[in-house]
C-alpha cells in the first residue's frame, strides 16, 4: 500500500450521556438526552419525551480510543458528525433544539482540541429556524473552530433546501469557506418526514432506501433549484449513502432539463451534471464493487474514502487496503479519493511527503 493521505470523510462521534450536565444549559437538563428501557425492554434514548431510536452504543469514545483505532488502519485525518445529533431535528421545541446543537458543538470542539491536525468535526445546527441556524454556524465555525456545518437531508419544518428561506444559511456557508454536509439518519417514524416511512415499519427496508433516497432528492433541489448557480462558492458534501447512485441521478437530472421537462423548473445556465462536479463530494463505501464505474461515469474529483467508524455498517479493519489495493484505479486516482478530495473540500493542509 502506498504513502497516501488517508483522510476519512465520514466518521462517527458515540455521545456519551455525560457529557450532556457539562455542556447542556442548565434549563435544560430535564430534558436532556437520557437512555431508558421501553414497554419491549429495549434500550431507547429519549429527548424530553421524544423516543429517538432503540439502539445504543456501549463505547468508551475518547481521542485516545479514536486516535489508536485510525493509527492501526493508517488513517490520518477523520471529519466527525455526531450519532445522536443527526437526529435533533425530531426535536421541535426551538430553543431546547438549539441548545442541544450548542452543547453537542462545544462538546465536539472539545474534543477534537486533543489532536487538531487529525480530528475535525462538522457543527449541528437547527433546521426549525434558519436564523438560528445561521447564528450557530457562526459561532461554531469562527468561534470553536468547528469545520462544516452538517444537515439532514429530510424536509426538517416543511422546507425543501430550495426553499427561498435557507438563502441566508447558503450566504453565510459560502462567506466562512465551509462546507455543508448532508447526512441522513434513519430515527423512528412520525419524528421526521422520510422517504419510504409511510410505506414500511422493517429498520433495514427504511434504511437502505431513505439513505441514498434522501440524499438524491436534497442535491436535486440545489441543483435543479438553482442553489449552487446562485452560490458557486458553497461546497456540498453527500455522506453516508454510498456513491453508485451518483451516475444515474446526475445522467437523470440533465435529462431533465430538456425543453420538454422545464415546466416549472429554474433555467440553469449548466447542466445540472456539471453543478454536481464543480461543487460536491461524495462519500463512497470501502466496499463498492462499483467504484471503478463511477469514476469512469463522473471522474475522480468528487468522491471521497468513508468508513462510518465506529458504526456497525462496515468492518472498520482493513477499509483503507480495500480501496487503496484496488488494481483497477490508478494511484493518481486513490490519492484523491483517500485524501486529497476531502481536503479540498475541508480546507485540510496535506501531510508533507504523502501522496496528493
Amino acid at each position: 500500500m502506498s504513502n497516501f493521505h488517508v483522510i476519512d470523510a465520514d466518521a462517527h462521534f458515540i455521545e456519551p450521556e455525560s457529557m450532556w450536565p457539562k455542556y447542556l444549559e442548565r434549563q435544560f437538563h430535564a430534558m436532556a438526552p437520557r437512555t431508558t428501557v421501553n414497554a419491549e425492554g429495549k434500550g431507547v434514548t429519549v429527548i424530553g419525551d421524544t423516543v429517538l431510536f432503540a439502539s445504543r452504543y456501549d463505547l468508551d469514545d475518547t481521542p485516545a480510543f479514536r486516535l489508536k483505532a485510525m493509527d492501526g488502519e493508517k488513517i490520518h485525518g477523520a471529519i466527525m458528525y455526531p450519532t445522536l445529533g443527526v437526529l435533533f431535528g425530531a426535536i421541535q421545541r426551538l430553543d431546547l433544539n438549539a441548545a442541544l446543537c450548542r452543547a453537542y458543538n462545544n462538546w465536539a470542539s472539545d474534543y477534537c482540541s486533543a489532536n487538531k491536525e487529525r480530528l475535525f468535526a462538522s457543527a449541528v445546527v437547527t433546521q426549525c429556524d434558519v436564523f438560528e441556524a445561521v447564528k450557530e454556524a457562526r459561532r461554531a465555525i469562527s468561534e470553536k473552530n468547528l469545520t462544516g456545518v452538517v444537515l439532514r437531508p429530510n424536509p426538517v419544518g416543511g422546507r425543501n433546501f430550495d426553499d427561498p428561506s435557507w438563502e441566508p444559511l447558503w450566504n453565510v456557508l459560502e462567506e466562512l469557506d465551509t462546507p455543508l454536509v448532508l447526512h441522513e439518519g434513519t430515527a423512528p417514524a412520525g419524528c421526521l418526514p422520510t422517504v419510504a416511512f409511510d410505506r414500511f415499519t422493517n429498520y433495514n427496508y427504511r434504511h437502505a432506501i431513505s439513505h441514498p433516497f434522501e440524499q438524491m432528492i436534497a442535491i436535486m433541489t440545489l441543483i435543479s433549484g438553482g442553489v449552487l448557480e446562485r452560490h458557486p462558492k458553497l461546497r456540498v458534501v453527500q455522506v453516508e449513502a454510498g456513491c453508485g447512485w451518483v451516475p444515474y441521478w446526475l445522467e437523470r437530472l440533465d435529462h431533465h432539463t430538456t425543453p420538454w421537462h422545464l415546466r416549472g423548473n429554474v433555467a440553469l445556465k449548466m447542466k445540472p451534471s456539471d453543478y454536481f462536479k464543480r461543487q460536491v463530494l461524495v462519500s463512497a463505501d470501502p466496499e463498492e464493487n462499483i467504484l471503478k464505474e463511477v469514476v469512469s461515469a463522473i471522474g475522480d474529483d468528487n468522491i471521497a474514502f468513508s468508513t462510518d467508524f465506529p458504526h456497525a455498517d462496515h468492518q472498520f479493519e482493513g477499509m483503507v487496503a480495500r480501496c487503496a489495493d484496488r488494481p483497477e484505479l490508478t494511484d493518481a486516482t486513490k490519492a484523491k479519493i483517500l485524501g486529497t478530495n476531502v481536503a479540498r473540500f475541508f480546507r485540510i493542509p496535506i501531510k508533507a511527503g504523502a501522496m496528493a
